[in-house]
């Protein structure tokens, strides 16, 4: 077991658990202590690959790049990726084991506690301190029998927890008493500080409030950590706010689909000065773009029927007219193809779509992920730059077109012979500088300015920790830790 463990729960989803938990992750890193992100259930269809081939949430990998690990099965064990309103896949230490409704589910989850525990402890004898994260709230009383991811984790565990809230949204403090108010005697033990969130303005004006919460509760604020603009980290589910830049004079749309996968691909475009990207939700018209990009989908035969329903196919047909470019990644690049055939009803229901027919490739959906990192080369206009990135996909695509990727001898996507239409299973394809500036040049962008990613999440994680530090009484969070008294 590590040295230390602590617990950071929300009084609601966004509260800033996953941002809190990479900075503490980085504040501890850098001083040279072995920390580990945890989290014991996750429901997120934004997913990242880990080194054993397994799959994980994205903001767990951010946090482990925040402890100079790489991502592991152990980190979260149990990933919830919704494929109905009403039912998902069920992903236990890194694979794919069941489908089940919310219901099943539910009376499910205490034989999945002694697995979550087995994560915690294996994960524990790695490192000195492992910094958790919660999920939604523990003050959910519809949820907290069979509870796995706030107090039902804490509890068998003896966690220390600290509790969140955003005060940006109001009533924080109404958040905080109430949360805390809601849990049991027992709860209440472990619940060590609080922590407000996000906060703009003179925090003289927050004292007495501090101080009626802390007399209330018998629980100390151990800070308030301010409002952060700019700040960047990847965004655990939501789609993060598009960027518009009315200097930039390239445009990329991507339409929102019901089952969205992995939309932190686009995260590299929303920060490069010279693009406009605007997602778009059902219920609008695709607006005039330079370049389209089909994003990956949990569903893909359910969101190609809902992309037709929106009438975005006839529109992406107009834009093609105009000599527009289109991007199809994953699920995204599946729907470019003739066909999509799911015999086994592995995603939904068992059948056949055909797709939007501009590329000569046919899909058929397997029960067998592909995950894996991978790297190489990518040509275009005979021009050829390194790309990296990961492949997340249940489906196996049959080519007879160019194609514009090799990893290891092996080629890898499709370009149509027009010229115009692009599609790649890669994952994280924009993340590397090149391989952006190289794809944003096929599109018709005259000067990109593409960014390293990587070093934009390194420099962000610092600022985080750095705040942290300023904002935070981290010496009685951490005070057990000998290397931190020793620091």
């Amino acid at each position: 077991m590590s040295q230390l463990s602590l617990m950071i729960q929300g009084t609601t989803s966004d509260a800033g658990k996953s941002v809190l938990v990479a900075g503490l992750c980085r504040v501890l890193a850098r001083k040279g202590i072995k920390v580990a992100p945890f989290k014991p259930q996750n429901m997120a269809l934004n997913s990242a690959v880990t080194v054993e081939s397994g799959e994980i949430g994205r903001a767990q990998a951010v946090q482990a790049q925040a402890c100079n690990l790489p991502p592991s099965n152990d980190m979260n064990p149990v990933l919830i990726k919704p494929n109905t309103d009403i039912g998902a896949q069920i992903i236990i230490q890194g694979q794919a084991k069941h489908d089940m409704d919310a219901v099943t589910y539910h009376e499910f989850k205490p034989k999945l506690l002694e697995l979550v525990i087995e994560s915690f402890n294996r994960l524990g004898q790695q490192v000195d301190a492992q910094i958790i994260e919660g999920a939604g709230s523990p003050a959910e009383i519809n949820l907290r029998e069979y509870d796995i991811a706030n107090m039902g984790f804490a509890l068998p565990t003896q966690t220390p927890v600290i509790i969140v809230a955003d005060i940006d949204r109001g009533g924080v403090f109404a958040h905080l008493y109430g949360t805390f108010d809601l849990l049991s005697d027992a709860e209440k033990q472990l619940v060590k500080g609080f922590v407000i969130n996000r906060f703009r303005g003179d925090i003289t004006l927050l004292h007495s409030g501090l101080d009626w919460l802390t007399e209330k509760t018998g629980v100390p604020v151990i800070g308030v950590i301010p409002y952060l603009h700019g700040l960047y980290l990847e965004s655990e589910d939501g789609v993060s706010q598009q960027q518009v830049d009315d200097k930039a004079n390239f445009t990329v749309v991507v339409p929102v689909l019901s089952r969205i996968s992995n939309h932190t691909d686009f995260d590299a475009l929303r920060l490069n000065p010279a693009i406009n990207i605007h997602f778009i939700g059902p219920g609008n018209p695709l607006p005039p773009a330079d370049l389209i990009i089909i994003p990956g989908s949990k569903c893909v035969r359910d969101d190609l029927a809902m992309l037709k329903q929106q009438g975005w196919d006839k529109q992406i047909a107009k834009h093609l007219r105009y000599h527009g470019k289109v991007i199809g990644i994953c699920g995204g690049y599946q729907m470019l193809g003739q066909t999509i055939s799911d015999p086994q009803g592995i995603e939904s229901q068992a059948g056949s779509s055909d797709g939007l027919g501009y590329l000569n490739i046919s899909t058929t959906i397997t029960a067998q992920k592909t995950l894996k990192h991978v790297s190489g080369t990518l040509t275009l206009n005979h021009t050829s730059s390194p790309i990296s990135g990961y492949e997340i996909h249940a489906g196996i695509t049959d080519s007879n077109e160019t194609t514009p990727i090799n990893i290891d001898g092996k080629l890898e996507g499709a370009i149509s012979e027009c010229n115009q239409i692009f599609g790649t299973y890669l994952h994280g394809l924009f993340d590397d500088s090149q391989a952006c500036d190289a794809l944003l040049k096929w599109a018709g962008v005259g000067h990109s300015q593409a960014k390293d990613i990587h070093q934009v999440r390194e420099d962000n994680l610092n600022r985080l920790a750095d705040c942290l530090e300023q904002s935070l009484d981290l010496d009685s969070v951490f005070n057990s830790l000998p290397q931190w008294q020793n620091g």
